[in-house]
């Protein structure tokens, strides 16, 4: 049997793996700045956890959860989504108590897991950048959160990004709503898509999500959840739609946005972009304000958003955004002999405690190739270490791309490197 990895996953190699450290970096940078904090939870959770959460009739639940009992007869799944785990934590936790302070802010990152058709940008495992924002229930805490995430992709340098909000109101808005769509849909009953017919009854604002042609052209006439906002969720709109005008921040309102997910109330958005004439969505969230209490916690307004990075980086490769892979060497020690092994171990071990980048030869190769590998890590500088070297104490530093050198001691390089560092490479 050929050992290779499972279908739907990827292994990201050095070279790739520096674009998403990158990415991640600007994550924690703009994320710092909106005075979130990281969270990590489990890969693995309780079945409960998610099916109660996300909902059991999303597709998440019936056809892609990762889902199994392990040794002690327990139903666990490998995470889906990442809300539900973090809303599970800050509950099992109590970040609601008095003394922590509101509203609780945090982000994430790590592996997902959904069993569905691999495609470009997405995969049984991907890997999820999110958000997760308790306490407020202040408009000003979903745009913020909106426009902390449009500073990402700016950060990033991503392009021809549209906002796309919507209302999915309060309770009462989805009780009246829910009835009005489902009458409106029942009329079309045959030319709807199975899956539609399915979600009819059990989630039929998850019929307005589809993708299927047929299904488009009959909910493009359905009514409008917009029109059945109660009073109180025309005002928190409203306030939303005020607080981005007066940030500059465009946006368009699509009445038929829904999200895949069962939790969301209120505020809803997307940031998309169009690949190739394709439209794609970047970035999705919204509030949630009662799924906190739904895990046995206080009532606690949230709101956050999740995007993938598979896309992401996909995103940022058709639109020719080169990013930074920074791995290149501060030094690069030539090894001449067996006799200089021992000598180069101490020496690069000193320069790294100084806090330089550096790598030696510990294959025995010819100078040549050893130059050639200098060469290819990008080093800056470059000693050669053989037996004469060793004996006197004397070796030169040399600048790799300009050949300037500088002669210099074993002794004084490991005392302090930074001067002749200086001096070989200004």
């Amino acid at each position: 049997m050929k050992l290779q990895r499972p279908k739907g996953t990827n292994d990201i190699l050095p070279g790739e793996s520096e674009k998403w450290q990158f990415v991640e970096e600007k994550m924690r940078q703009v994320f710092s700045d909106y005075h979130f904090s990281e969270i990590r939870t489990p890969i693995f959770e309780h079945y409960e956890v998610i099916s109660r959460s996300v909902g059991d009739t999303t597709d998440i639940v019936t056809k892609e959860m990762y889902d199994f009992y392990d040794k002690g007869d327990r139903h666990v799944t490998l995470r889906p989504e990442g809300t539900a785990p973090i809303v599970r934590s800050y509950v099992e936790n109590k970040k609601f108590a008095p003394e922590v302070q509101k509203p609780f802010k945090v982000y994430y990152t790590g592996p997902m897991f959904r069993y569905e058709r691999p495609q470009a940008g997405r995969l049984r495992e991907f890997h999820q950048i999110g958000v997760e924002n308790f306490g407020s229930n202040n408009p000003a805490t979903d745009v913020e959160t909106i426009a902390m995430a449009k500073a990402f992709f700016d950060a990033l340098g991503v392009k021809d990004i549209k906002l796309v909000i919507n209302s999915l109101g309060d309770s009462e808005t989805r009780t009246q709503y829910r009835e009005a769509l489902i009458a409106y849909l029942s009329q079309h009953l045959d030319q709807l898509s199975s899956d539609s017919k399915r979600r009819l009854h059990d989630n039929p604002l998850r019929v307005l999500d589809s993708k299927e042609q047929a299904d488009i052209a009959i909910v493009k006439d359905a009514p409008s959840i917009l029109d059945f906002l109660s009073e109180a969720s025309q005002q928190h709109l409203s306030a939303v739609t005020t607080m981005l005008d007066s940030l500059g921040i465009a946006y368009q309102i699509d009445q038929n946005m829904v999200r895949g997910l069962d939790y969301y109330n209120d505020t809803i958005f997307e940031f998309m972009t169009t690949i190739k004439g394709k439209e794609l969505t970047l970035c999705g969230g919204g509030r949630y304000d009662g799924l906190v209490s739904y895990f046995g916690g206080p009532d606690t307004p949230a709101f956050g958003f999740g995007l993938g990075v598979e896309r992401l980086l996909l995103v940022l490769e058709a639109q020719n955004i080169a990013l930074p892979v920074v791995n290149s060497l501060a030094v690069y020690v030539v090894v001449l002999g067996d006799s200089a092994n021992i000598a180069a171990l101490k020496l690069v071990q000193s320069l790294r405690n100084q806090g330089y980048a550096v790598e030696r030869d510990v294959l025995n190769r010819k100078i040549k190739q050893q130059f050639k590998s200098a060469e290819e890590f990008g080093a800056r500088t470059i000693i050669t270490l053989g037996e004469s070297e060793v004996a006197s104490g004397d070796v030169t530093v040399k600048n790799n791309v300009t050949r300037q050198s500088v002669n210099t001691t074993l002794a004084e390089i490991e005392e302090n490197f930074d001067d002749v560092f200086e001096k070989v490479t200004k």
